[in-house]
C-alpha cells in the first residue's frame, strides 16, 4: 500500500501530534500517512531539505505564525511555504491557520497560491480526513470560512449572478454536484459548465472548486 508523506509545521505540539493522531490511523482506501512534525522554521526547512534528496513530502501543513526565534528575523509559516515552492514543488501545500480575515488569507493565496487553507476552529477529524483525499485528487480544499474570505476578494473584481453564489455556497457546503440540481435552476451539464468558468475567473485552471 503507497504511504503519503505529510509534514506539519506547528509551534504547538499538542496541535501537530493531533494531526498525527487523526490521520496516521486513519484507514485511508489506497493509502496509509506517515506524518512528521516540526516546531519552527528552522526545523521545518530542515526537514524538507532532507526529504527534497529522497522521498519528497506529499503534503505540507504550515500554521503561519509561528514563535519568533531568539536571534535573526521573524519566519512564519508563509515564508516556509514560499520556501517548499522552490525546493520541493511537487509538495501539496495546505495552511491550517487560526486567521480568517481576507487580507491574510488573499495575500497567502498570491504568495504561495497553496492546494489548501483551513480555519482551525472549523478542523476536526471528518474535515482533516476529506482535505487530505482532496489535495491529493482535486485540490484545492478550503473550509468554510477560508472560502468566505476568497469569494469576498473575488467579488470586489468579479460579477458573480444568483446561479453563481448559489454553486459556491453549496461547494463550500459539501454538496456534491450531482445533488445540486435539487437546488438550483440549471441542469447538471449547466452547472458543471458555471463550474469551469468559476474556476477561470477565481484561477484555478486545472484544479477542482470543491470544498
Amino acid at each position: 500500500m503507497k504511504t503519503v508523506k505529510i509534514l506539519a509545521v506547528d509551534d504547538h505540539e499538542m496541535t501537530t501530534l493531533g494531526y498525527k493522531f487523526i490521520l496516521e490511523d486513519t484507514d485511508f482506501k489506497d493509502f496509509k500517512v506517515q506524518m512528521d512534525t516540526a516546531k519552527s522554521y528552522d526545523d521545518a526547512k530542515k526537514r524538507i531539505e532532507e526529504a527534497a534528496s529522497g522521498i519528497l513530502y506529499d503534503i505540507l501543513l504550515l500554521d503561519i505564525q509561528l514563535s519568533n526565534p531568539t536571534d535573526g528575523p521573524a519566519k512564519t509559516g508563509e515564508d516556509i511555504g514560499i520556501y517548499a515552492r522552490k525546493v520541493s514543488p511537487e509538495s501539496k501545500i495546505v495552511f491550517m491557520s487560526s486567521f480568517s480575515d481576507n487580507y491574510r488569507i488573499n495575500s497567502i493565496m498570491q504568495s504561495v497560491d497553496p492546494e489548501g487553507y483551513m480555519v482551525k476552529s472549523e478542523i476536526d477529524q471528518k474535515s482533516l480526513q476529506a482535505m487530505v483525499n482532496t489535495v491529493l485528487s482535486s485540490p484545492p480544499y478550503y473550509t468554510q470560512k477560508a472560502l468566505v474570505a476568497i469569494r469576498k476578494k473575488m467579488a470586489q473584481d468579479i460579477s458573480l449572478d444568483e446561479n453563481d453564489k448559489k454553486i459556491l455556497y453549496y461547494l463550500s457546503i459539501g454538496t456534491k454536484t450531482k445533488d445540486m440540481v435539487n437546488f438550483i435552476s440549471l441542469s447538471l451539464p449547466g452547472i458543471e459548465n458555471r463550474k469551469r468558468q468559476l474556476k477561470s475567473l477565481f484561477g484555478l485552471k486545472n484544479r477542482m472548486i470543491r470544498l
